[in-house]
C-alpha cells in the first residue's frame, strides 16, 4: 500500500519550517507540487479542522497530521524531516522532527486509518526512526518506509502458544494501531501465535472468535476505553493502558502468562494483580467518569438545543420567566427537551456505575442518579445535580462490584447480575441519599437561603460575589437553584436588581467554557468531543441554560468549576455595579433581546466580561496542569 501512495517527490528530508503552521504549509506544498492536492489553502484549512479535534503530535518526535479533504485529488502521504525539531504540541512535550502528512480524499473515509495502521509497524521500530532521520536521499528514505517487514520477523518452528491482544485509545487513531503492532511483534519474537483486536475510530477489527479465546494462553488488554471483558472469563488476563503496550509489550505478555484467572461479570480474582501500570486506580476512575460523560452528552445536546429553540422562538417574557403559550407547537418541543434534560443526570450516574460494575450496575446507577437529582426524595428544594450523580454512580458501581465478588452457589449465581446485585444496589443508593446525604443537602440549602437573606441588605459587591459563586458552582444544581429562587422571590417585592445581576451571570458558564474549548483546542487542552460540545453549549448559553457547561465540569471539575465560579461572580458583581435590573426570571442574551433589562448594553458587557474571565481561568488552570504533567514526565524519564 505504501508504494502506491508515496514516492521520492513526496519526501522532504530538510524541512525549513519552524512552527506547526509552516509545517502544514510546507508539506502541503509538496503534495500540491506532486498533483495530489488541487487547492492547498482548502487542504491546510481541513488539516487545522482535524487538529481541533485532538493534537496529532505523538511521542518520540513523531507527528501524523492528516485530513479528509475535497482538495485531495488522489490519496497520498508526504514525509518531512526537521533537523532541529519543531514545537508541535506533542503529548510528551518534546519537539517533533518526523512528519507523516496523510492526504485522504473526502470520500475515502477509512484511508487515513489504514495508512496509520501500515505506518505503525515501522514506527514502533527504534532503528527505523533513527535510520529515517539519517537518510541522505529521498530514495533511501523511500526504501526504508516501503520495505517489507516480513523478512525481519523471526521464524519459530514450534509455537509456544497463543496470545490475544486488545487495544484501543480514546480517539481510536494512532495509539490503537501502534499498540497492536507492538503486541504482535513481541508475541512473534517470543514464539507465540497471536491475534490482536483493535478498537479504533473505524470500529472493532480482528476480534477473536470463541475458538480463539478458548485456546488462548493469555490475554493482554491494553485499552484506555471500555471494552467487553466478560468474554475472557476463565482466562489469564492483564489489563493496562495503551501506552504500556507500545513501550513494553514483551513484559506485558510475560505478566499475562502469570496473571490470575479473570472471573468476568465485572470482577477479577481477589489477587487483582492483573491490573498493572497505567491502568491503575486513578486512571480507571477517569475512565469511569468519561464513560458516564460520553453517554450523557447526547441527552444534554438534545435537551438543551430543543429547549433553547423553543424558548428563543416561542418564548414570551413574564414575571415568572420565559413562558411558551399552552397548546403551542413550541410548548410540545419544550416538553421533549425537558425529557432529555431530566434523563441526562440519571444517565451520567448509570453509565459511571456500568463502567465500574458492568451490567449489574446499570439499573441501580440510573435509579441512584434519578434520586440524586430529585430533592423530593430527601425533603430538599432541589436535587444534587451532576455532582450528586457522580457520587451516586461511583458509590453504586463499587458497591455492586463488591456484591458480585462473592462466591455464590451455582443455583444463585445466575440471579446475581439480574436480580440480587441490581436490587441491593438500588436500595443501597436510595438509603444513602435519603438517610445520609439528603438531610445535610436540605440543611445546606436552607442555610444558604438564610445567608442570602441576611446579605441582601448589605454590600452589593459581597452579595454579588456570593450569588455569582453559587450560580457558577453546580450549573442548575442545588446551590444555583437556591440563588435563582431567592432572586425570583424578590421580583414580586419589586427588587429586580438581584435578578438583573444573576441574569448576567447565568449564561457565563456555558458560553465561557465554549469559548475556552474553541481557543484551548489549538493548545491541546481540550479534546475533539469537547469542541463539539462547545457548539451546543453556545446555543444553550445564548438562551440562559447554564446546564450546557455540565459536560465540561463532569469531565474536568477541578479546572472547570473554579473557572465557572470566578467568571459568574465577576458578571454578577458587574451587574450590581452597573445597576442592572431584570423583571423576567431568566438570564442570558435572549433576555436582552426581549427587552427585560433596563440597561441592555451594560448587561451584554457584564456577560461578555464574565465569559472571557471563565475562559481565561479555565485555559490557565488546564495549561498549568499540562505543564506540571510534562515536567513530571520529563523528571521521570530523567530518573529512568
Amino acid at each position: 500500500m505504501m508504494k502506491e501512495i508515496l514516492n521520492e517527490q513526496l519526501i522532504k528530508l530538510e524541512l525549513t519550517a519552524t512552527d506547526k503552521e509552516s509545517v502544514f504549509q510546507e508539506l502541503a506544498d509538496v503534495l500540491a507540487s506532486a498533483g495530489k492536492v488541487s487547492d492547498k489553502a482548502l487542504f491546510v484549512r481541513d488539516l487545522w479542522e482535524r487538529e481541533e479535534t485532538g493534537n496529532t503530535g505523538f511521542e518520540d518526535g513523531i507527528a501524523l497530521p492528516h485530513a479528509k479533504s475535497a482538495a485531495v485529488t488522489s490519496p497520498a502521504i508526504a514525509v518531512g524531516i526537521s533537523k532541529t525539531g519543531i514545537d508541535y504540541g506533542a503529548e510528551d512535550g518534546q519537539p517533533s522532527d518526523i512528519f507523516f502528512m496523510i492526504a485522504s480524499p473526502a470520500q475515502a473515509s477509512d484511508f487515513h486509518i489504514e495508512v496509520l495502521a501500515n505506518l505503525s509497524s515501522k514506527i514502533i521500530e527504534p532503528s527505523f526512526l533513527e535510520n529515517l532521520k539519517a537518510a541522505k536521499t529521498a530514495e533511501e528514505a523511500l526504501a526504508l518506509i516501503t520495505a517489507s517487514n516480513e523478512e525481519e520477523k523471526p521464524k519459530h518452528a514450534i509455537s509456544k502458544g497463543f496470545i490475544i491482544g486488545v487495544t484501543g485509545c480514546p480517539t481510536g487513531v494512532a495509539h490503537t494501531y501502534l499498540a497492536a503492532e507492538s503486541i504482535e511483534k513481541a508475541a512473534t519474537e517470543m514464539g507465540y501465535e497471536h491475534r490482536v483486536e483493535t478498537n479504533g475510530s473505524i470500529g472493532v477489527r480482528n476480534s477473536p472468535t470463541d475458538a480463539d479465546i478458548e485456546r488462548a494462553d493469555a490475554i493482554v488488554v491494553a485499552c484506555d476505553k471500555q471494552v467487553d471483558l466478560n468474554r475472557f472469563a476463565g482466562k489469564k488476563v492483564i489489563i493496562t493502558g495503551v501506552k504500556a503496550a507500545i513501550k513494553e509489550a514483551d513484559k506485558l505478555i510475560e505478566q499475562a502468562l502469570e496473571a490470575p484467572i479473570y472471573q468476568g461479570d465485572g470482577k477479577a480474582s481477589t489477587q487483582n494483580a492483573n491490573v498493572v501500570g497505567p491502568g491503575g486506580s486513578g486512571k480507571d476512575l477517569y475512565k469511569y467518569l468519561m464513560n458516564g460523560v460520553s453517554h450523557m452528552i447526547p441527552f444534554v445536546v438534545v435537551g438543551g438545543i430543543l429547549i433553547a429553540l423553543s424558548l428563543a422562538i416561542g418564548g414570551e417574557p413574564t414575571p415568572g420567566g420565559l413562558a411558551i403559550p399552552e397548546g403551542s407547537l413550541w410548548n410540545k418541543i419544550l416538553d421533549v427537551g425537558v425529557v432529555g434534560f431530566t434523563l441526562m443526570i440519571p444517565v451520567l450516574a448509570g453509565y459511571i456505575a456500568y463502567a465500574i460494575a458492568d451490567r449489574p450496575g446499570l439499573a441501580p446507577g440510573l435509579i441512584g442518579g434519578w434520586i440524586a437529582n430529585n430533592g423530593s426524595f430527601y425533603d430538599a428544594g432541589a436535587g444534587t445535580g451532576f455532582i450528586g450523580a457522580i457520587i451516586a454512580g461511583l458509590l453504586v458501581g463499587y458497591f455492586v462490584k463488591w456484591i458480585v465478588s462473592f462466591n455464590y452457589s451455582k443455583m444463585i449465581q445466575p440471579l446475581v447480575p439480574i436480580m440480587i446485585a441490581p436490587i441491593a444496589g438500588s436500595l443501597f443508593i436510595a438509603a444513602v441519599f435519603i438517610f445520609i446525604i439528603g438531610a445535610p443537602i436540605a440543611g445546606i440549602m436552607e442555610t444558604m437561603n438564610n445567608v442570602l437573606a441576611n446579605l441582601s441588605t448589605g454590600n452589593v459587591i459581597i452579595i454579588g460575589i456570593v450569588i455569582g459563586l453559587m450560580q457558577g458552582f453546580d450549573m442548575g444544581g442545588p446551590f444555583g437553584k437556591v440563588a435563582f429562587l431567592f432572586s425570583v422571590g424578590l421580583i414580586a417585592e419589586g427588587q429586580t436588581q438581584f435578578m438583573g445581576a444573576q441574569a448576567a451571570a447565568i449564561p457565563v458558564a456555558p458560553l465561557g467554557m465554549a469559548l475556552a474549548a474553541f481557543i484551548g483546542s489549538k493548545m491541546n487542552l481540550f479534546e475533539g468531543e469537547e469542541v463539539e460540545n462547545a457548539k451546543a453549549a453556545t446555543a444553550m448559553g445564548m438562551v440562559g441554560i447554564s446546564e450546557g457547561a455540565i459536560p465540561f465540569a463532569a469531565r474536568d471539575p477541578f479546572a472547570v468549576i473554579p473557572a465557572n465560579m470566578i467568571g459568574s461572580a465577576v458578571a454578577c458583581v458587574l451587574g450590581f455595579s452597573f445597576g442592572l435590573t431584570c423583571n423576567v426570571a431568566h438570564g442570558g442574551p435572549i433576555v436582552v433581546l426581549l427587552g427585560a433589562f433596563n440597561k441592555p448594553l451594560l448587561a451584554l458587557i457584564a456577560m461578555a466580561i464574565g465569559v472571557a474571565t471563565t475562559a481565561f481561568v479555565a485555559i490557565t488552570l488546564k495549561k498549568m496542569r499540562l505543564n506540571r504533567a510534562k515536567k513530571n514526565q520529563q523528571a521521570q524519564l530523567a530518573t529512568n
